[in-house]
């Protein structure tokens, strides 16, 4: 299960990373600071799935829930967004040393 998480979180760093790139190619290219908001990005990739979680988040968990939070979430720029996913996942999956030290019988 550990490595599971651990891969996830491989994977969405590197999705985090590639967006943080997407996002300094455009603010250079703009010559302003760019960062595509989470909703944007999912909207660009695959619409129909962000539109079937807004209605089951809305319907299933609770309104205020979706007003509030997702909204919010959805606000934020898409490589924070995987980055504190990536961060999150690590931890699940990290695994502490021995106290006594790796040479202890």
């Amino acid at each position: 299960m550990r490595f599971l998480l651990r891969l996830a979180s491989l994977v969405a760093l590197a999705v985090a990373v590639i967006a943080g790139t997407i996002d300094s190619i455009q603010s250079v290219a703009a010559s302003a600071v760019v960062m595509t908001p989470m909703g944007d990005a999912w909207q660009d990739l695959s619409p129909s799935s962000l539109s079937a979680l807004q209605s089951s988040v809305s319907y299933y968990v609770h309104p205020r829930f979706y007003a509030f939070v997702f909204q919010w979430l959805m606000l934020q720029p898409a490589f924070a967004v995987f980055l504190v996913i990536a961060l999150l996942l690590w931890m699940i999956g990290y695994k502490k040393p021995p106290v006594a030290g790796r040479f202890t019988a």
